[in-house]
């Protein structure tokens, strides 16, 4: 999923680099989401390591 966020964040890059700012702001939108997305995902399963690899 952070892959995805890195790849809408490069085409948000390239959208604006050639003046695509509807486009740009698309996909930047998308990356954030997926980027929150991964955070809360990693730290759900981070916890459920930590509550299941007790004795």
């Amino acid at each position: 999923m952070l892959h995805y966020a890195v790849v809408f964040f490069v085409i948000a890059l390239i959208a604006a680099l050639f003046g695509f700012g509807g486009i740009a702001a698309g996909a930047v939108e998308i990356a954030k989401v997926l980027f929150f997305i991964f955070i809360i995902l990693a730290a759900i399963t981070f916890i459920y390591n930590l509550i299941k690899s007790k004795p």
